[in-house]
């Protein structure tokens, strides 16, 4: 859990969720730079135009749940354990269009948003304080975005997370048993069967998971072992835009442009390449809400099979 009470200065962490803001100022559209935190990191295509034009920005989050000044320090309290909030959060904006979604990029702009999350990890691996870096992309008012215009998230954190952490124990153990990734073993055997597999190219898998908790849940993997994303050289990155790209088209389609999480789950920063763990994008379209049975038994009840949602959705093109 990170515990940041300054977030509470958002006006909307305490009332119902409302549209992305459409119209009037957007603080992250070109002209409005001085509007946010000075950018960690800007990036140019050859279709930016001007000398101050830019493709993807990136910046400090101005309400950030942790931050990179201070000390890491661990501390008991009771039964309890106590770290230090420090890690960072960044936003990268990833078009400088407000008019286009992010499953209508063009390849190459896709492409660039993929490498900038790259190198954001590969930057931040250098602090020696950092255990593990979560990126993510809400889009939507019901997935949890407060602003339409594109853009996805970066939390840099001391600790690897319980639910990525007990996963990666599980590849650990699966590894010592059998000496096979687990997730490879995943890819195999849903290759084979075909049911739940949603895309197939060259390098890349997209699939509906076995007994996925929610309807429409995809998983991409990279069909070779993979441990870490920031290992992913820029021709890897190009297959997986384009995989990426087909998949949110064929949900956009299927779900009529559903609000949805995107998310990264890649292995522990610094570990060097791992037998057992293999990365992944995860794709959630907000299509339900959790409620007293999920909250008290941890339990999900998913009303569309992976089977019958993988086989609607291979039958939809991508625009």
């Amino acid at each position: 859990m990170i515990i940041a009470a300054e977030r509470a200065a958002r006006p909307s962490d305490f009332s119902a969720p409302s549209p992305p803001q459409e119209g009037g100022f957007c603080p992250f559209c070109p002209g409005n730079e001085s509007a946010t935190p000075h950018e960690i990191l800007r990036r140019r295509t050859a279709d930016a135009e001007g000398g101050d034009a830019w493709s993807v920005r990136v910046f400090p989050n101005r309400y950030p749940a942790l931050r990179v000044e201070g000390e890491l320090v661990r501390s008991a309290h009771g039964i309890f354990d106590r770290i230090s909030g420090v890690g960072a959060h960044e936003v990268i904006v990833e078009t400088p269009r407000h008019d286009v979604a992010f499953g209508d990029l063009s390849l190459p702009a896709v492409s660039e948003v993929l490498r900038v999350w790259r190198d954001r990890i590969l930057d931040l691996s250098r602090d020696e304080r950092l255990a593990y870096v979560s990126i993510f992309k809400n889009q939507g008012a019901a997935a949890g975005a407060t602003l339409a215009h594109e853009h996805s998230q970066l939390l840099a954190l001391p600790t690897v997370p319980r639910d990525v952490e007990l996963e990666l124990q599980a590849g650990d153990d699966h590894w010592r048993r059998k000496e096979r990734c687990l997730s490879c073993d995943v890819i195999r055997q849903e290759r084979e069967e075909g049911v739940r597999i949603v895309h197939e190219g060259e390098r890349f898998v997209a699939i509906a998971p076995w007994a996925s908790p929610t309807p429409f849940l995809v998983w991409i993997f990279p069909k070779a072992h993979a441990s870490h994303y920031e290992s992913s050289s820029d021709d890897l990155l190009a297959s997986l835009a384009s995989a990426l790209r087909i998949v949110l088209q064929k949900l956009g389609t299927a779900l009529e442009d559903p609000a949805y999480n995107l998310v990264l789950v890649s292995g522990r920063l610094r570990g060097g390449p791992s037998p057992s763990a293999h990365w992944r994008l995860e794709v959630a379209p907000a299509v339900t809400t959790s409620g007293g049975f999920e909250r008290a038994s941890g339990c999900w009840i998913n009303s569309t099979p992976p089977e019958d949602a993988a086989a609607f959705l291979r039958k939809v093109p991508s625009r």
